[in-house]
């Protein structure tokens, strides 16, 4: 991979995660978005078209799910994102189905990067408590 992926895959390391009041552990669940498939930038309407389809799919599977927002640590960009509770395997081919470079599972309360359109390895991240922000309301897409 390029250095810009490089650095891509960094910013998934140093992210954090709003959410409107804590989930519950220990269940696992997965964290997925729709937003600017293989690293694309795209215009907030197209993105909202896809993050609306991956809720349709979503809610087809029958699985609990929240809504979240995953976000740099300075809050400078952030995607909608949906904590779903299915296993890995499903997530990975939902994350795939919406080409998603990689995807966030929590497991025991741990939260791992797992890659899903590259050649990265998975990476343990610590715990999923300390990425969580807890927020009035979820901030609106927006074209970065």
């Amino acid at each position: 991979m390029d250095e810009g992926f490089n650095l891509l895959w960094q910013q998934y390391q140093n992210s954090c995660f709003l959410l409107t009041q804590a989930l519950t552990p220990p269940c696992s669940f997965a964290i997925i978005t729709a937003y600017n498939p293989l690293g694309q930038t795209l215009p907030a309407s197209h993105n909202r078209l896809l993050d609306k389809q991956l809720q349709q799919d979503i809610i087809q599977s029958g699985c609990a799910y929240r809504a979240m927002v995953g976000a740099s640590v300075d809050l400078q960009h952030h995607e909608k994102s949906w904590a779903i509770y299915l296993d890995q395997h499903d997530a990975y081919q939902l994350a795939h189905k919406y080409q998603q470079y990689a995807f966030y599972f929590v497991t025991e309360g741990i939260l791992h990067l797992v890659p899903c359109h590259c050649e990265q390895p998975a990476v343990e991240m610590g715990l999923f408590a300390d990425y969580v922000r807890i927020v009035e309301v979820l901030p609106e897409p927006r074209d970065e």
